[in-house]
């Protein structure tokens, strides 16, 4: 069975974006490019992956989920399809329709199509976010992979925004960057 995978960058006090969304305060530093571009180069939103010149195939993740929030930024570059390779699931019951035949929207029972994505052949699936999206799909979430970034913001998006809900992972692998960034993965118990 597939897993769910929530890959998101977090600030040590616990968030992943500022109060009003934005993340690019992160120091993305040539090792933080080095790592993302080796180790998990179908996350890169695709323009990104073209200006690196990553061709490389997909190595975790064949499908990615996302909020209509975590959407929103690449609609205002005039991106509809940020992550063509990869089938696209944007979450909302907001939109009427998909700007883009390749992205395909979610409403209602999110967790029964995140259930039945799980149940079908393939790579894992990569969850975007955001914060409320994580929250509502907690229980389905099988693994964690977090890059903990060397920096404090004080207040922000948290890296969940859900009911009281303690769940367990267990630590399953952590490497330290040279800038200071510290890549931590946990699956679930």
């Amino acid at each position: 069975m597939r897993k769910l995978v929530y890959y998101v960058g977090m600030t040590i006090d616990g968030f992943i974006a500022a109060p009003d969304g934005s993340y690019d305060f992160f120091p993305v530093t040539q090792d933080v490019m080095d790592f993302l571009v080796t180790d998990y180069p179908d996350a890169l939103f695709t323009p990104a992956r073209a200006q690196l010149g990553v061709e490389a195939p997909n190595r975790t993740f064949d499908t990615c989920i996302q909020g209509r929030t975590s959407y929103e930024p690449a609609l205002a570059l005039g991106v509809t399809s940020p992550y063509a390779h990869l089938r696209q699931y944007v979450v909302s019951d907001t939109m009427d329709a998909s700007p883009d035949p390749a992205v395909e929207l979610i409403s209602g029972d999110v967790t029964g199509a995140v259930r039945r994505l799980k149940a079908e052949d393939g790579k894992d699936i990569y969850l975007i976010g955001g914060a409320r999206l994580a929250g509502s799909l907690l229980p389905e979430i099988d693994r964690l992979v977090i890059k903990l970034y060397p920096v404090v913001i004080g207040t922000g998006v948290p890296l969940f925004s859900a009911e009281f809900s303690p769940t367990h992972f267990t630590l399953a692998g952590t490497r330290a960057l040279e800038g200071g960034t510290v890549i931590l993965t946990y699956d679930k118990k």
